[in-house]
């Protein structure tokens, strides 16, 4: 009774509250893109669950949502987003360990009063797979099984699940017994216990498109694209047909950091289908976020391991819905605006009463798609971004390639081919994007696809170290941004240390070697990894590599199958069809560019983009040879010059020297 005169004392302050605002309320403006109609049946207090066209059409935190009645006035309202009750596991009150002939058996006092739905076990080891039975007890003495054959694991690559889920009750004690029945036991140090959430928030699962698939060494990423940004994402799901498998997931998304765009992870866990003891399969094929994404795209990156790729069928999101809650004086259409970059977020008193308008259900209205408002400017792709920045004068770039935009022009987006990768800077602060003699403004995004590369090797053998096996790698350009090599082999029983390595000439013209990393290699029976992958210590400065092994007194050994990879970087760009776009690069003393651009990088980063490509590459005159001389790489017409003067002074001082004669015999 008590609560109900406490909500309706709110409701009449709402009221007052709303009638007084609605007196000095605004005209419907003209600054907003985009306008969705909302059909009210009622009057008093609407909760209207937002669409994610909605979400998609506002900026991330609705700062530029507005509502209007049919008058053109405007209508305070509450934002109400929905959140997962978070609860703190907490360590259990007694812990004791027993072992049997095939179990470990672990007594607890959960030291909760409370109803809880799930203990963590804690373990150093990594290697292994058991399952659980799980019996609870309010005095010690008499149990009762509450969970059957729940797998726990810890896997050498990080994949583990120490997690088990209990139905929400109170327990004083438990008792879980770990079959060691198939493997030796493992040592188990404490344990957390999970208070139960007394009310799951519910979440929309929506279906995510797999845009793009790329295989890096030991990794699957995968680009998701979510149809809307600016979605609370409580979770992504895996869909595969594979029976038994367990691999450790991370998610991310795009982000803007210091005028790039990076790939910034926000969640992470581990996926599994295993089978213990004789129970079906026990899958989890969930990993947490519960994070607000302002971008359209996610990125699914999947660790294999030394295991082959997961097949992926399909991906789910689960979304956290978002209400809006407002007072309907009366029935009828209610204009609800998004699409304004500018505005400032409105400040309504009527969020202080957001605790009692939790409970108002969610009413049946009609929301009509977003629309563009007939009283704004052309609808435009990124609207109010300049295409073009300042003049340049372009005589010190040694390179160029036209710019093939896509037919639709609008947001573009450039991957750099292995010329553009060769020749420019290893930073790209040498790029600049041209339409006649204005750059046009661009931003740099980095991710984590790792393009892949099949060099020419040959092997060969030092003649004056028989023991040392050497493979010449051929690369098709110099100054590529190698990260990675890999390899494999089928010699089956080794151990050997490899080296990496160029060679290099310095100024003076004298060879260097400059190692790039190094690894050992061990191959046995009970461990066996095929596949050797090495990581760059830094760039690649020539266009061939090294990689060395002493065999000692061992036979060699054989590899086959070379590859190299490289991170893939993309530049977006906002042009219309028709621009005559170039891409200049190859000049090592520029400073890198500064752009406005960056201050709309969300816009370009959430526009639906279209793939523009790079045309044949052309070799410009105009650059001076003494401002594009690169340290370390020779400098040989540098020393011939100096060679040159040094003999024409010789000459000279040859002249200027007295001419003796030898005395007359």
């Amino acid at each position: 009774m008590k609560r109900f005169i406490k909500f309706s004392a709110s409701l009449l302050y709402v009221y007052a509250l709303l009638f007084g605002i609605s007196a000095t309320a605004a005209n419907l403006p003209s600054d907003w893109q985009r306008i969705q109609s909302v059909e009210v049946s009622t009057t008093g207090l609407v909760k209207i669950d937002l669409p994610v066209e909605t979400l998609d059409a506002a900026r991330p935190g609705l700062e530029d949502l507005r509502l209007y009645d049919e008058a053109g006035i405007e209508v305070p309202y509450l934002i109400e987003r929905p959140a997962q009750v978070a609860t703190v596991a907490q360590a259990v009150k007694a812990f004791q360990v027993s072992l049997t002939a095939s179990t470990t058996v672990i007594t607890l006092e959960t030291g909760l009063a409370e109803p809880l739905d799930g203990i963590t076990l804690e373990t150093p080891a990594k290697d292994f797979i058991k399952a659980v039975r799980v019996e609870s007890s309010e005095d010690g003495n008499r149990w009762q099984t509450v969970s059957q054959g729940q797998p726990i694991f810890s896997q050498p690559d990080g994949a583990s699940h120490l997690q088990i889920s209990l139905p929400p009750s109170s327990s004083a004690w438990l008792r879980l017994t770990v079959d060691d029945g198939r493997s030796p036991p493992v040592p188990f140090t404490g344990a957390l216990v999970h208070p139960a959430i007394d009310k799951p928030t519910p979440g929309e699962l929506i279906s995510a498109t797999i845009t793009e698939r790329d295989e890096n060494p030991g990794e699957t990423r995968l680009a998701l694209g979510l149809g809307a940004a600016n979605l609370s994402i409580a979770s992504v799901q895996l869909e595969t047909p594979e029976p038994l498998f367990m691999r450790e997931v991370s998610v991310a998304f795009p982000k803007v950091s210091e005028d790039t765009i990076r790939e910034e992870t926000i969640g992470q866990g581990t996926v599994y289908r295993v089978a213990v003891e004789t129970q079906m399969p026990s899958q989890n094929l969930s990993v947490p976020l519960d994070s607000l994404v302002s971008s359209r795209e996610l990125f699914v990156l999947i660790k294999n391991g030394s295991s082959p790729p997961l097949p992926i069928s399909a991906v789910h999101v689960e979304r956290r819905r978002v209400y809006l809650v407002f007072l309907a004086r009366q029935p009828g259409a209610y204009h609800l605006l998004t699409g304004n970059a500018q505005c400032d977020a409105p400040q309504y008193d009527l969020a202080a009463l957001g605790m009692n308008l939790k409970d108002v259900a969610v009413s049946t209205v009609r929301i009509s798609p977003p629309s563009h408002n007939p009283d704004f400017r052309a609808a435009e792709v990124l609207p109010g971004l300049e295409v073009t920045g300042a003049a340049l004068d372009v005589s010190d770039w040694k390179f160029r390639k036209p710019v093939k935009i896509s037919n639709d022009g609008g947001a573009q987006q450039i991957e750099p081919d292995l010329e553009v990768l060769a020749h420019a800077r290893p930073g790209f602060e040498d790029l600049r994007v041209l339409d006649g003699s204005n750059q046009v403004p661009y931003v740099v995004q980095r991710t984590s696809i790792s393009r892949a590369l099949t060099p020419t090797v040959t092997q060969t053998k030092d003649a004056k170290d028989p023991k040392l096996s050497r493979w010449i790698i051929k690369l098709p350009q110099s100054g590529l941004p190698i990260a990675r090599l890999t390899c494999v082999t089928r010699t089956p029983l080794f151990e050997r240390s490899l080296s990496l390595y160029e060679e290099l000439t310095d100024e003076r013209g004298d060879k260097y070697r400059r190692v790039l990393g190094g690894a050992t290699w061990t191959q046995t029976p009970e461990r066996q990894s095929k596949e050797f992958t090495l990581a760059l210590d830094g760039p690649v400065q020539s266009d061939t590599l090294f990689l060395e092994t002493d065999n000692g007194d061992n036979p060699a050994i054989e590899l086959e199958k070379f590859t190299v990879f490289y991170p893939a970087t993309r530049i977006l760009l906002k042009a219309k069809q028709g621009d005559e776009l170039f891409l200049y690069y190859g000049n090592p003393q520029v400073a890198p560019p500064s752009y406005d651009l960056s201050l709309v990088a969300e816009q370009l980063l959430t526009a639906e983009k279209n793939g523009a490509s790079l045309l044949a590459e052309e070799q410009l005159k105009g650059s001076s040879w003494y401002k594009n001389q690169i340290p370390s790489q020779g400098g040989v017409l540098l020393w011939g010059i100096l060679a040159l003067v040094v003999v024409v002074l010789l000459f000279i001082i040859s002249r200027l020297l007295p001419n003796t004669q030898p005395p007359a015999s």
